[in-house]
This record gives C-alpha cells, structure tokens and sequence, in this order.
C-alpha cells in the first residue's frame, strides 16, 4: 500500500517552520533538506525542501514561492491526554499567530491545527442530547478547557 505524506507549501520558510515543528511534538526530528542547483526555481543553494517527521508521520515542507498559500481548509488535529497539553500547544503554536473559535489556531507560519481533548469524539458519540450539550459549550471556547466539555456532557 503506498504511504500518504501531508506536503505544505511555504514561500520561503519550509527550514524554519520544520524546524520549529520538530522542537514542539515528540519523536520528532528534521530527515533531511534538499537545496535549489542551478535550474532553480529558487535561487542556487536556497532550501528547496525539508522532510521531516512529527511523532513519527512523514511530512514535506516545500519553498515554492509566493503564489500559493496555506489555508484553514486544511489543518492538523493535535489529540492532547490532559488540559496541560492543550494549554502548553495552544500556546506555543498561536505564538505569532491568530485563534479562533473551536479550538482552531493559525500559527506564524499561517499553518492551521486544532488543539482538542483525545475524549471529544467519545463525549460527541454519547448521543444527541450529549453531542449538543458539548457542541454548544465548545461553541462558546477557542482554548478548549477539557473540564468544561465533560461538566456539559454530564449535565444531563
């Protein structure tokens, strides 16, 4: 079966925002990065691409220029176990960037992910008077706050 790697598209900062990435999540490290020769299109001897691996996934961060740019309408989940996860990646990865509702953040390199409790499909899946409960609290936060969403979930 082939492999499936997420490739992100930077105008020039593919080595940096690897390289911050790699210094937040565990197993993570930099595998390798390839330069521009002198066919281009980036200048000789500039980062053409850095692979790398977060907690082990495969990604490919790429210096493609200027045209094209990252969007919400893609994002990476970060499942947390507690409330000092979501707290200690919430922070370090909206540093420089933006928050939104839900969760969702931009971080300075204008990636997207969303910083959720490793429960919230669980508590969603209890049923419908539950998954409103939740939704409606989780509609209200753009830090989740773990303790909030199982209070609406068990307020039934």
């Amino acid at each position: 079966m082939p492999s499936i790697t997420p490739f992100l598209w930077y105008d020039t900062q593919a080595e940096e925002a690897a390289q911050y990435y790699t210094s937040l999540f565990p197993n993570s490290s930099i595998v390798s990065v390839t330069r521009y020769g002198d066919t281009g299109p980036g200048p000789k001897g500039s980062v053409m691409t850095a692979v790398f691996k977060l907690d082990g996934k495969d990604f490919i961060a790429l210096n493609g220029g200027p045209m094209f740019k990252l969007t919400p309408a893609t994002s990476f989940v970060v499942h947390c176990q507690t409330q000092a996860e979501i707290d200690h990646y919430w922070e370090t990865l909206s540093a420089g960037g933006r928050t939104d509702q839900c969760g969702w953040l931009t971080d300075k390199f204008g990636l997207s992910w969303q910083i959720v409790p490793a429960g919230l499909n669980a508590l969603l899946s209890r049923g419908p008077g539950t998954a409103n409960r939740v939704m409606g609290a989780l509609m209200q936060m753009t830090k989740l706050d773990i303790a909030v969403l199982e209070a609406a979930a068990n307020a039934g």
